[in-house]
This record gives C-alpha cells, structure tokens and sequence, in this order.
C-alpha cells in the first residue's frame, strides 16, 4: 500500500522530475543539460528509497548520476562546449530522419503502454525476504534478461562515443604559443610590457592593491578583477589620510 507521505514525496518531486527532463530537451547549453539530467537521476533514486528499494536508489545515485553524468559533465566543461557552437544543419536530411525515427519510437512505446498487463501491487516485502533484494535483481539482469541488459551497455557505450564526437572540435590552424602572443602585442603596440603589476601602493607585492601611474593615482589596469566582481574595492584615500596622520605623529616624537 502506497502511504500518504510517498504520495506526497511523489507529486513534489514527480512535476520538478518533468520540468527538468524538459529543460533537458529545450536547453541550448550542453552543461545545462547534464545538470538537468543529474536532477532527474537524483530524484529518481529518492523515489526508489521511498519504495523501499534501497539498493536501486543508491545504485541510481552513486553509478548513474555519481559516475557517468558527472563524467560526461566534467568533459564538456573542459571542452568548453557552449551556446556560441553553431546550430547549422550540415548532414543533409538529419533533421527529418531523426523526427521520423521519434515517432516511431513514440508509436512503439504507445503500443507497448497499451498493450501492456500489470499485475496487482504486491510491494517489495517479498523480494526483501529471501533471497533479497540484490540477489533477485541480479537473478533478473544476469538471467531473464541477460541480453537486453547487454543491448543496453552497448547502447550507453554508443552514446559516450557520440558524446566524444559531438564534442570534438577541429581546430583549423596551430594554438598558438608564448612567442606568437608576445609577437601579437608588439605588433598590435598593446600591452607591449604586460600589465602592470600590483601591489606598489601597499609597498610590497599584494593582489589586493593597485598599482600606482607616475602622477600618483592608481591603475585601473591592475586592479583584480576577482575584486571587482565582488564589490570589494575601496577608496585609498581614507588609507592615506591615515598613513599621513602617523608619519606626522613619527616626525613629532622625532623632534622632541
């Protein structure tokens, strides 16, 4: 029997399940998509735990959203695959195979749905029991359905493949190098020295302040931009008021 709290575990977490799965379809980013699909993998496995299929839901988390969603994440992100990768068609006719072979396979699963025959629930306190949870699934996955399961790893192994050249991007010419980027900023006559270094105004080598031009004030060049990003510039004014008032109290003691 299904009690009112796994109803309600289900219907919160059931509709964020399928906003997600669409933020899967419709998103344009490749790393927003895995994070979508690691959502739904996630919740999947806390309804497993609420139906009592212990196994199943840290299975889900710990393989699936631990492993292989977070490898395919880690690879896009060091690929750098974003929104800026053009959406060209360059295979003639691939956007009208793959509609067709969707419907399809929407018209297959319509049929499997409706044809389908569920028993009555009986619950997992029987496979629970004896042998147990993992002996009955491994009964299942390494017996009665021995080669869907193996369809189903060659299938995953498929799908990294294709990740892996959907991801490739050819590069046109040489990275180029220190020396062509030196030579570049010569050329162009910017930047020629580098930036200029913080750190002068503290008298010392610190990140946390500017460097100082030849009239005094500071350079924005060299300011952080980690610190700008977090609000966390402050006027120097107030610093050298201070730094004034003690080398004037320093002068003072000296002359008495």
């Amino acid at each position: 029997m299904i009690g009112s709290g796994e109803t309600l575990l289900f219907w919160i977490l059931g509709p964020l399940m399928v906003i997600a799965a669409m933020g899967l379809l419709f998103t344009r980013k490749a790393v927003h998509s895995a994070l979508c699909m690691a959502f739904v993998m996630v919740n999947l496995g806390v309804l497993y735990l609420a139906q009592q299929a212990e196994f199943l839901g840290v299975v889900q988390v710990f393989v699936y959203t631990g492993a292989v969603m977070m490898l395919f994440l880690f690879v896009l992100m060091l690929i750098g695959v974003d929104s800026s990768d053009s959406f060209v068609e360059t295979i003639r006719g691939h956007r009208v195979a793959s509609l067709l072979v969707a419907a399809g396979l929407a018209l297959v699963m319509v049929l499997a749905i409706g044809s389908l025959v569920l028993p009555e629930p009986v619950g997992l306190d029987k496979v629970n029991a004896s042998p147990g949870n993992v002996s009955g699934l491994a009964q299942l996955i390494f017996g009665n359905y021995v080669w869907v399961f193996e369809l189903t790893s060659a299938l995953l192994i498929t799908a990294a493949l294709g990740a892996m050249v959907l991801a490739h991007r050819q590069r046109l010419s040489a990275k180029p190098t220190q020396r062509d980027l030196a030579a570049a900023r010569v050329k162009s006559n910017k930047y020629v020295a580098g930036l200029p270094a913080p750190g002068v105004y503290a008298r010392s080598n610190a990140v946390d302040t500017p460097a100082l031009l030849p009239d005094g004030s500071p350079s924005e060049l060299s300011v952080s931009r980690v610190l700008v990003a977090r609000d966390q510039i402050v006027d120097p004014d107030e610093y050298s008021a201070i730094d004034e008032r003690v080398e004037r109290e320093i002068e003072e003691g000296r002359a008495k």
